[in-house]
């Protein structure tokens, strides 16, 4: 039996090598449907997906992507707005979900009426659909790794939320609880929400600093480093130890007072450009292929020894990136096989 699964897994493997089409994807037409776009994580994510896929319409390989965000982030408006892709008759729907599980609904008429649905980012639970994304919780983990390393004796964190209601916030959030358990020498003091976005983040912080004791580090979600470092500053108060989410303006911030005196922190997210992978795991699914349910890459990290690079790399108001080709996807997919 062992023999004959590892035959089996070859043959997989092998088929995905060579590129054999077991379906001609030429004729179809695949849409994002997006729940938000009022961040530079964002805007990267929308920019990288037209990019790659208008390239793919380009070449070939399918017939159409259509991109659609939703005027606002609640659930309902994105439900009705999957079910008029249903009845636009899409062969694939690729979601950045508002919800992981209140979307359920209108994925699962969608895949009962014979499309494919690949979520990323914020993931669905519906069992029909696949799955693109980090290990949130494990980021969110990773961050209190990184605190204890550098402060030993522990510390008050103030953490600052994101999007609520979303699969993301509650993963990360988790992960940082996790952490606090594993390391109980750091006190969650104060929380904020900064819904990814700098000037939000720089809002909430700005309210409940007054309230706050000593703060020796903050634990984010992305998008929130550069505006609690502006909060901090405009309070007179030390800046701490701020987990960055690789965004250029935290980056750029990170660099200057690492130069000017010797500010040391680390840097992780899922990078925008997986809303590429998510278009070819489509694509993929379209063309026959077999994929598993749950394709999990990993998250983008910033160190201070990659600062310099991630700094020249990434664009003004954007955030450090990585997009996928067909071959890379396909690569990523067999890592998960």
């Amino acid at each position: 039996m062992k023999q004959s699964l590892i035959l089996v897994g070859a043959i997989l493997v092998s088929t995905s090598l060579t590129g054999v089409a077991y379906a001609e994807t030429s004729g179809m037409r695949i849409a994002l449907s997006n729940n938000y776009a009022g961040n530079s994580w964002r805007q990267a994510m929308l920019e990288s997906w037209e990019k790659v896929t208008s390239q793919a319409v380009a070449d070939g390989i399918v017939a159409a992507v259509d991109t659609f965000t939703t005027a606002d982030q609640e659930v309902p408006t994105q439900a009705a707005q999957v079910q008029n892709l249903i009845l636009q008759g899409y062969d694939a729907i690729v979601i950045n979900a508002a919800s992981p599980d209140a979307l359920n609904g209108a994925v699962k008429a969608a895949c009962d009426a014979g499309i494919v649905v690949v979520s990323f980012d914020g993931v669905v639970s519906e069992p029909c659909a696949w799955r693109v994304a980090v290990d949130y919780r494990q980021l969110g983990q990773q961050q209190l790794d990184y605190l204890a390393g550098r402060l030993p004796d522990g510390g008050n964190l103030l953490e600052i939320r994101g999007l609520a209601g979303t699969s993301i916030d509650n993963l990360i959030h988790e992960g940082i609880a996790d952490g606090v358990k594993t390391h109980p020498n750091f006190t969650i003091v104060g929380e904020a929400t900064g819904d990814w976005d700098q000037a939000t983040a720089q809002r909430a912080v700005s309210t409940v600093l007054p309230s706050l004791p000593e703060v020796d580090a903050i634990v984010t979600q992305g998008g929130d480093g550069y505006g609690a470092a502006q909060a901090f500053r405009a309070a007179g108060r030390d800046v701490p130890i701020i987990i960055m989410g690789n965004r250029q303006d935290e980056l750029a911030w990170w660099q200057e007072q690492r130069d000017a005196n010797g500010y040391e922190t680390w840097s992780g997210t899922i990078a925008p450009g997986v809303s590429t992978l998510a278009f070819w795991v489509a694509q993929q699914i379209l063309d026959g292929k077999e994929i598993p349910k749950d394709v999990i890459v990993p998250y983008l990290t910033v160190t201070q020894e990659t600062l310099d690079e991630a700094v020249a790399n990434t664009p003004v108001g954007g955030v450090a990136n990585k997009e996928y080709s067909q071959e890379e996807a396909i690569q990523a997919i067999e890592d998960n096989l």
